[in-house]
C-alpha cells in the first residue's frame, strides 16, 4: 500500500491524503453554516433544557431542606410534647402519693375516732354497770344491814324510811372511812 501511494505521487497524481483547496473551502463553509445553525437553534434548547433542569435539582434541594427543617421542627416538637407528658406523668404520679397519703391519713383520723368512741362507749357500759352493781351492792348491803341492825337493836325495821335513813347512813359512814384510805393507796 505504501508502495502505491508512492508511485501515485511520483506520477504527479493526486495524494488521497491531502485534500484539495476548493474541498477545504466548501467544508469551512458547510461547518460554519452548521456551527451557525447549532448556534442559533440547538444551543438554545440545550441552554433551556440545561437551566429547567438545574432548576428542578435546585428547587428538589430547597424542598429537601426544606422538608428536612419541617422535619426537625416535627422532632423538636414531639421532643417538647414527650417532656410534657413525662412531667404531667410525674404530676399525676406526685398527685396519686399525696391523695394515697391525705387518704391514709383519713382512714388513721377515722380509726383513731372510732376507737375512741369505742373506748368511750366502753367506759360509759363500765361506768352504768359500776353504777349498777353499786346500787345492787347498796340494797344487798342495806338489807344485810337492816337485818343485822335489827337484831342487834332488837325491834324490827319494817318501816322503809327508817331503812334507807338507816342504810345512807351506814353507806355514807362506810364511804367516809374507805375514801381516806382509798386516797392513800393511789
Amino acid at each position: 500500500m505504501v508502495k502505491t501511494q508512492m508511485l501515485l505521487a511520483a506520477e504527479g497524481g493526486h495524494n488521497p491524503v491531502i485534500p484539495e483547496p476548493a474541498e477545504i473551502v466548501v467544508g469551512l463553509i458547510a461547518f460554519l453554516i452548521l456551527l451557525f445553525v447549532l448556534w442559533k437553534y440547538a444551543v438554545p434548547r440545550f441552554e433551556k433544557i440545561y437551566a429547567e433542569r438545574s432548576e428542578r435539582i435546585e428547587g428538589g434541594i430547597a424542598r429537601a431542606e426544606q422538608a428536612q427543617a419541617e422535619a426537625q421542627r416535627t422532632l423538636e416538637q414531639y421532643k417538647s410534647q414527650l417532656a410534657e407528658a413525662r412531667a404531667e406523668a410525674a404530676r399525676i404520679r406526685d398527685d396519686a402519693r399525696a391523695e394515697g397519703q391525705q387518704i391514709v391519713e383519713e382512714m388513721r383520723t377515722q380509726a383513731q375516732t372510732e376507737s375512741e368512741r369505742i373506748v368511750t362507749q366502753g367506759q360509759n357500759q363500765l361506768a352504768a354497770q359500776r353504777s349498777q352493781i353499786v346500787a345492787e351492792l347498796r340494797a344487798d348491803l342495806g338489807r344485810q344491814a337492816v337485818d343485822l341492825a335489827g337484831r342487834i337493836v332488837g325491834e324490827s325495821l319494817e318501816d322503809e324510811t327508817r331503812r334507807r335513813g338507816t342504810v345512807d347512813r351506814f353507806l355514807e359512814e362506810l364511804d367516809s372511812t374507805s375514801a381516806p384510805s382509798g386516797s392513800s393507796r393511789s
